[in-house]
């Protein structure tokens, strides 16, 4: 078997039958099978047995009655499924477009990365099948977020929020996976190092059915974002917490000591800065310095960059003492407060970034992985 296609499914039974035909024709003499992980209340596992007995290629399902960890576990019980060595996974509803799969299988074959992600961010791909600008929105705003708890590890990922992937399953620790909801790309590439290739994609229109994502989607994907990387988030909270609390006290001083609030809060945000700069030198990306470049580099980076949002955040706080009438300290800790997720995802993508290579040639220095399978029951259909 060259190809196994994992299709997570739930309420999907409308797509069944075209999803196939498109994979057949574009999949032509290939030797891959199609494994269905279906958590659907509707009738598509009937279709999916159904379309199987007329398919010329093998379909398997599996029917789980209890959706454990969602989509994201759903894949991973197709993982142990797989016949095949290399797994594509994809969404059932055709909006991961079937022809672009053989672009992903000729990026893999070039022999050096354990993972193709069809990204619509990339340079000749697009997003115009999200649902409308809120989502297109939410979707930019939290792969640039995932990507700055992850610079290192997505370096070379522009789209880890894809559901359409191809992945060499020897290449991944199964047993180290913890799935939760939608983002399971996030969950294999956050767990190990891995070489990444990219394709651009088009993201399609649905063919059928309703959109599966929702609120509660969203707060589990700030779940899976938040176990796993909490380490390094935490601690820049904790920099930037004793950043604040001294930018405070050195404001408060020199206020009492009869300086107007606003070069005083100048002078405490020059020190802070620094003072802060050296903290996450070697406390929070003390392991990435190596791979980002000189450190006379990162501090022009970083000092300009906090300077220029405390141009920005100085006369928000003039605003907010003179139009609000909020105390100057308060104001002042207000704004703080506010710069805190900006001036982490600037340092995550900008300032500690790796320099073009430097992942590389550190993938290339790790051991090779230990495959990982295990059986599971399903229907050969």
């Amino acid at each position: 078997m060259d190809l196994s296609i994992i299709v997570p499914t739930f309420n999907e039974g409308p797509n069944v039958d075209e999803l196939l035909r498109r994979i057949g024709e574009t999949l032509g003499d290939r030797r891959f099978e199609v494994i269905f992980v279906d958590d659907s209340t509707d009738d598509t596992p009937e279709r999916v047995l159904a379309a199987a007995e007329r398919s010329p290629f093998p379909v398997r399902l599996l029917h789980r009655e209890s959706a454990t960890a969602g989509l994201g576990g759903a894949v991973v019980e197709g993982f142990h499924l797989a016949a095949a060595r290399w797994c594509l996974v994809m969404d059932g509803d055709l909006q991961h477009p079937p022809e672009d799969i053989p672009r992903m299988l000729e990026r893999a074959e070039a022999g050096d990365v354990d993972i193709v992600v069809a990204s619509r961010y990339a340079s000749g791909g697009d997003s115009k099948g999200l649902a409308d600008a809120t989502r297109t929105t939410v979707s930019r705003a939290s792969t640039l977020l995932t990507k700055s708890m992850f610079p290192r590890k997505l370096s070379g990922c522009s789209d880890p929020m894809t559901g359409f992937f191809l992945v060499d399953r020897e290449a991944v620790d199964l047993e180290a996976l913890r799935p939760r909801g939608f983002k399971i790309l996030l969950e294999i590439l956050a767990r190990r190092q891995l070489r990444i290739g990219e394709v651009p994609f088009s993201f399609a229109q649905r063919f059928a059915g309703q959109s599966k994502a929702s609120f509660t989607q969203g707060v589990r994907f700030l779940t899976q974002l938040a176990m796993l990387r909490f380490g390094r988030m935490s601690a820049f909270a904790l920099v930037g917490g004793a950043g604040a609390i001294a930018n405070l006290v050195i404001m408060w001083g020199l206020i009492r000591l009869g300086l107007d609030y606003v070069p005083a809060a100048i002078i405490a945000s020059e020190v802070t800065i620094i003072g802060n700069f050296l903290l996450l030198e070697y406390l929070v990306f003390a392991d990435m310095r190596a791979e980002s470049g000189r450190v006379t580099h990162r501090f022009v980076k970083s000092f300009t960059f906090n300077n220029l949002e405390a141009v920005v955040r100085i006369p928000v706080m003039s605003v907010l003492v003179e139009g609000a009438h909020i105390p100057s300290v308060l104001a002042a800790g207000l704004t703080l407060v506010a710069a805190f997720v900006v001036r982490f995802v600037f340092h995550a993508l900008v300032v500690y970034a790796p320099k073009r290579g430097a992942v590389s040639a550190a993938t290339a220095r790790k051991e090779p992985a230990a495959s990982a399978s295990s059986g599971r029951r399903t229907l050969d259909a």
